[in-house]
């Protein structure tokens, strides 16, 4: 009994700490299980397959409707390390800035660089799972003798390990933080001032505040995140010519090439299929996070 009595204030003061990091990593992948056909046909926009009707026609006749959860438990393993990062590490940032400012709402250049360190610190995280889930998501747009065919994520980065050495898993890692930054910026600062917003200005009830706030956010974290999410893809599944030779040297390579090929609306390929697929993942990532919390008020968590 006594040492019971000793443990209830270590867990006590461990599990709000730890709180924001669990609740976001599993509101992060139950948004997944949605989206992963969303996110597979984007992925195919972007790597030249044709528009969002004619990749989905095409897969389902060539490979059938497994092909859309392809790379599944990528994405899985993806929000189970950057998800769990980003929103735990924002939460952490935000209440601790509340309390430096004397419990008064952040501006919002303070919250955008919260949700710019969280989205670092998160991208490091996630990276490897980013670069496994984007190669099985590409894989069946190769020519057969190019295939990697991975079976799961974790045989994925067991091979990329194993045959490019271990610092490649962090490969296109750069462009992924960028992107991460910028998009997590759009994502969590606007949800936040949204909130406050529909919530205290407008009045609005707390469902409908959580609906919108995410409506708000998942704009801003497509438009602010889709050229840099563009070059990361393109960095992420390039493949060495025939004299061993890639196609672009780095991430500012990539940029300056598809500025000269395309211009600038090159980088917003797929914006309307990356915006329904980013849109709806950040509104259930906060409606199910909201939930979590409601859970945990009502359980006494």
């Amino acid at each position: 009994m006594g040492d019971e009595k000793k443990l209830k204030p270590v867990v006590s003061g461990v599990w709000p700490t730890v709180k924001p990091f669990v609740n976001g990593g599993a509101s992060g992948m139950l948004a997944t299980c949605v989206i992963q056909p969303i996110d597979m046909i984007k992925v195919r926009i972007q790597l030249g397959q044709g528009s969002a009707a004619s990749v989905t026609s095409t897969m389902l006749k060539n490979e059938g409707v497994a092909a859309f959860y392809k790379g599944l438990s990528a994405g899985l393993l993806r929000q189970a390390t950057y998800t769990t990062a980003r929103l735990g590490t924002f939460r952490i940032l935000t209440n601790k800035a509340i309390e430096a400012n004397d419990g008064k709402p952040l501006p919002l250049y303070q919250k955008a660089l919260c949700g710019l360190t969280a989205g670092a610190i998160g991208a490091t995280v996630g990276s490897p799972a980013d670069l496994a889930l984007i190669r099985m998501q590409a894989d069946a747009t190769l020519p057969l003798a190019q295939r990697r065919n991975y079976t799961n994520a974790f045989q994925a980065l067991y091979r990329i390990a194993a045959d490019e050495g271990v610092l490649s898993l962090w490969k296109g890692a750069g462009p992924t933080v960028v992107r991460a930054m910028a998009l997590n910026m759009g994502m969590l600062a606007s949800y936040d001032q949204s909130v406050e917003f529909f919530k205290d200005t407008v009045g609005l009830g707390e469902a409908t505040t959580v609906v919108g706030a995410s409506t708000v956010s998942g704009f801003f974290a497509a438009a602010c995140s889709l050229p840099f999410d563009y070059v990361k893809t393109q960095i992420q599944k390039m493949q060495p010519d025939a004299e061993g030779k890639y196609p672009y040297t780095g991430s500012l390579d990539c940029a300056a090439k598809t500025l000269k090929a395309g211009g600038p609306l090159k980088f917003y390929t797929g914006f309307p299929v990356y915006c329904v697929r980013i849109a709806p993942h950040v509104m259930m990532t906060w409606i199910f996070l909201n939930q979590l919390q409601k859970l945990e008020k009502k359980y006494g968590l």
